[in-house]
């Protein structure tokens, strides 16, 4: 655990495709990313709050990035990719960590919003070189257990699910279909 005090410059970057396919999975539910960044920032100097999506929609904005948006954050969305043997790939791994980097000297932590490994070098990084704290809120289900113990602190989406999830409402097919 770490000390929090209001002084604090905190910037917050969010792997949606994590979060929205770990609520998914474990809960059938979505992510409430309004009380999320509110969880992130616990009163603090809320420097950034970047949200990265990806695409799917192939350029049309939706529901989705406007709720992200109404929340507080600033989004940054790639298209997905779609390969000739029809193999799909959609990630922001580079992109967060290389934003991690960039605003880690600026901020005094990095909230990273995502419970994937691939993130253990960049947290190293920012917590070492720059002196960075750096804070991890995913599902505590399915989260890296190394990326959870390298952060300097972690809050477990699944103890906060009343506040951080809801569920999703079915649609008529979803329902005629059972």
């Amino acid at each position: 655990m770490i000390v929090r005090n209001k002084d604090q410059r905190v910037a917050v970057l969010v792997d949606v495709q994590n979060m929205y396919y770990s609520a998914k999975n474990l809960y059938q539910s979505k992510v409430n990313f309004k009380n999320l960044l509110d969880v992130a920032v616990q009163g603090r100097i809320l420097t950034r709050a970047i949200a990265y999506v990806i695409n799917t929609e192939l350029g049309k904005k939706n529901e989705f990035f406007d709720a992200v948006n109404s929340a507080g954050f600033e989004t940054k969305e790639k298209e997905l990719q779609i390969f000739a043997g029809g193999a799909k790939k959609g990630d922001w791994d580079v992109g967060i960590a290389m934003d991690a980097v960039r605003l880690g000297n600026k901020v005094d932590s990095i909230v990273l919003i995502s419970g994937d490994g691939d993130f253990k070098p960049v947290v190293n990084y920012l917590q070492q070189s720059l002196g960075c704290l750096v804070e991890v809120v995913a599902f505590g289900k399915s989260a890296n257990a190394g990326l959870v113990e390298q952060a300097d602190d972690f809050i477990d989406i699944d103890q906060n699910q009343a506040k951080l999830l809801f569920k999703e409402r079915k649609t008529s097919e979803t329902r005629t279909a059972k």
